[in-house]
């Protein structure tokens, strides 16, 4: 995405609302931050426009999302549609845990197509309104679902190879940064999506530990190594 492009569109959208601009620091006074959906909205568009997905749409179903989209899966164009709500989540050094539950989860082919798929669908042999079961099943689960039944599912991103080796640099990172400020909820409004922090979630000595586990042990560790050795 070009980043010129996406600044002046934010810069476009501030000037044609200048009300979100004071909404943006209220919010972050009080470790909120408060994001418009036409800016997800925008976001969706550009993501569309790689081809994977079509007529991607983002509403509001406070406090959650409405997300549907129209994919092609074995030459049959079908329409997906779902209402996410984000329960919990607990993000530090060892998880990134979010629990969502999916209601309202539908499918729709697109079109007059017959295939395996579109039978699949129309006669409901396909019943997709209990997602975490249906992933539940499925022959091979992604890492990052720990857990997954009913309309529940519960991801882990720690467990994305990026992440998954404790000792990688991301995995320090995320340690240092979540012990002085972590992601504590996100949920929507009508017009926004609203992004809770907060802010040393396990106090002050915890934080001061884990920041010199991560980030100034190792950074003197590397310094060490570059200094010519004494014979």
């Amino acid at each position: 995405m070009d980043r010129r492009a996406l600044f002046d569109t934010a810069a476009r959208y501030l000037r044609s609302h200048p009300f979100e601009a004071a909404r943006i620091v209220r919010s972050a006074l009080g470790l909120r931050l408060g994001l418009p959906l036409d800016a997800l909205r925008w976001l969706a568009e550009q993501a569309a426009k790689s081809g994977k997905v079509e007529d991607l749409e983002i509403e509001s179903a406070p406090p959650g999302f409405r997300i549907g989209a129209t994919l092609e899966q074995m030459k049959t164009k079908i329409r997906a549609t779902s209402t996410i709500y984000i329960e919990r989540m607990r993000i530090n050094e060892t998880e990134m845990r979010i629990e969502l539950r999916l209601e309202d989860t539908r499918l729709r082919v697109v079109g007059g197509e017959e295939s395996p798929v579109a039978f699949l669908v129309r006669s409901g042999a396909l019943d997709i309104s209990n997602p975490g079961t249906l992933v539940k099943h499925l022959p091979k689960i992604p890492p990052m679902v720990i857990e997954a039944e009913g309309k529940r599912i519960v991801l882990d991103l720690a467990k994305l190879p990026q992440l998954a080796d404790e000792r990688s640099r991301a995995r320090r990172a995320l340690g240092a940064i979540t012990s002085l400020i972590t992601l504590h909820a996100i949920e929507t409004d009508e017009g926004h999506v609203d992004v809770t922090f907060r802010a040393l979630p396990s106090g002050v000595v915890y934080a001061a530990k884990t920041v010199r586990k991560n980030v100034v042990t190792p950074a003197a560790k590397r310094a060490l190594k570059l200094l010519p050795r004494h014979r």
